[in-house]
């Protein structure tokens, strides 16, 4: 039976549904999957037990991956070199690459009795760096998936994962194009794996949609990259116009204090307020009552919070960055601004609230000289979810790319059996 390790910085995470959705999808073909994780999570979960969880290291372990480093010298001398000497990274990214090449053969000394043929590693942070260690010094494939601030901005070594890889999965085709580009001789290992969602049926009322117009949602982690202290500039906008709006955000992070500081000060508690985290099963009930769901992050892969929004028929708003054209299709399937423009956002967000508008008034009977363009932009929407960012669907053309590119691997290398028989 084939077995593959499956490995993500942290897993489980309510955030990353589809780590437990691919590794789910891989058992069901019959393959054995070793659901490892770098951290121990700290959410409580029925998802996918995790067997591996390599932090903190156990004395016995790190005394056997010291060994194991020893012992297969010959193995991480190029890895070395590539650290120490080559590239322009700072001594301190370096120091760091170091731990993480020791935790790699930590993880190899975890996974000596398993008896895989596979490392595979969501997103391109350090962990695909711990895992390309482990399946170098075990003589077996790797591959890993790339999402979008991993790839885009902390994207460190890249080149160096990707020539050890046997391929590489992304989920947008802008992400593909990105990496073919910097490194044209990969070109053919590189492979758009799409996430997806579940799209309900379409009610009994399909043509009816509930919503207040003057509600706009926001779904992220209170990160940073996600940029939620633009849409509070936003919002203050808005104030300043005497627009009527309130607005919704959903999750947690570490910026959550200082949102809290940047909406009292430019005087938005009534408007603006911060959910904390909310549960994935009572997300449903936010996409229904607002008219709007945006998005204001600086980075992104395809994110599966546009996909839920629009396969529940709620039009969108997100920047004209990465691969999310792809998915908001201007005019068609939702509305794009230019990034970084707080002013082309905000002329957005009204042409959208007065069509939202104009659209409860024929909903409810009323009278209107122009029609609203929303009905059909929702029905577009969801059905560009249902044939290109189905959940099912996108799941089983994984499990079909992942099992045929290793399938090509073992047809053209022996099997080498290597691993740390030295321990």
């Amino acid at each position: 039976m084939l077995t593959v390790a499956y490995l993500a910085n942290q897993f489980p995470a309510s955030v990353e549904p589809y780590v437990a959705d691919e590794i789910a999808e891989l058992q069901s073909r019959g393959v054995g999957v070793i659901a490892c994780s770098v951290r121990r999570s700290r959410e409580s979960t029925t998802m996918q037990p995790v067997e591996i969880v390599l932090l903190p290291v156990s004395i016995s372990t790190a005394l056997s991956g010291i060994w194991l480093c020893i012992s297969r010298f010959t193995v991480l001398g190029p890895v070395l070199v590539r650290i120490i000497f080559r590239g322009t990274e700072g001594p301190w990214r370096r120091l760091k690459t170091l731990t993480h090449t020791f935790l790699g053969a930590c993880l190899a000394v975890r996974l000596q009795r398993s008896h895989l043929q596979h490392v595979h590693v969501h997103h391109g942070y350090f962990g695909s760096w711990v895992g390309m260690i482990a399946a170098k010094l075990m003589g077996v494939g790797f591959s890993f998936t790339l999402h979008g601030s991993d790839l885009l901005l902390h994207n460190t070594y890249l080149g160096a994962k990707l020539a050890a890889s046997d391929f590489c999965l992304t989920v947008s085709e802008y992400n593909r194009r990105f990496i073919v580009a910097r490194y044209p001789c990969v070109k053919d290992k590189v492979f758009v794996s799409r996430l997806g969602v579940e799209v309900p049926r379409p009610s009994q009322e399909e043509g009816i949609w509930h919503h207040d117009p003057v509600t706009i949602l926001s779904v992220g982690r209170l990160h940073a990259v996600k940029d939620h202290a633009f849409l509070v500039r936003a919002c203050a906008r808005l104030v300043q116009r005497n627009i009527p709006f309130k607005c919704l955000i959903a999750g947690e992070g570490p910026e959550q204090r200082a949102l809290e500081s940047q909406i009292r000060w430019l005087g938005l508690s009534e408007r603006v307020r911060l959910l904390g985290h909310v549960a994935h099963e009572s997300l449903a009930s936010l996409y229904e009552s607002a008219g709007l769901v945006v998005l204001t992050s600086r980075s992104e892969g395809i994110p599966l919070v546009l996909m839920e929004a629009m396969a529940l028929g709620k039009i969108v708003l997100a920047p004209a960055i990465t691969g999310i054209p792809e998915l908001v299709i201007p005019g068609k399937t939702g509305f794009l601004y230019q990034p970084g423009s707080i002013e082309n956002f905000v002329d957005q967000l009204l042409f959208i609230q007065s069509a939202l508008s104009t659209e409860l008034q024929v909903e409810n009977g009323g009278h209107c000289t122009s029609l609203s363009p929303l009905p059909l932009m929702r029905r577009a929407a969801r059905v560009h979810v249902l044939q290109n960012f189905n959940r099912s669907k996108n799941l089983r053309i994984f499990s079909n790319l992942f099992l045929s590119r290793i399938a090509a691997r073992e047809q053209s290398v022996p099997d080498e059996n290597l691993v740390l028989q030295q321990i």
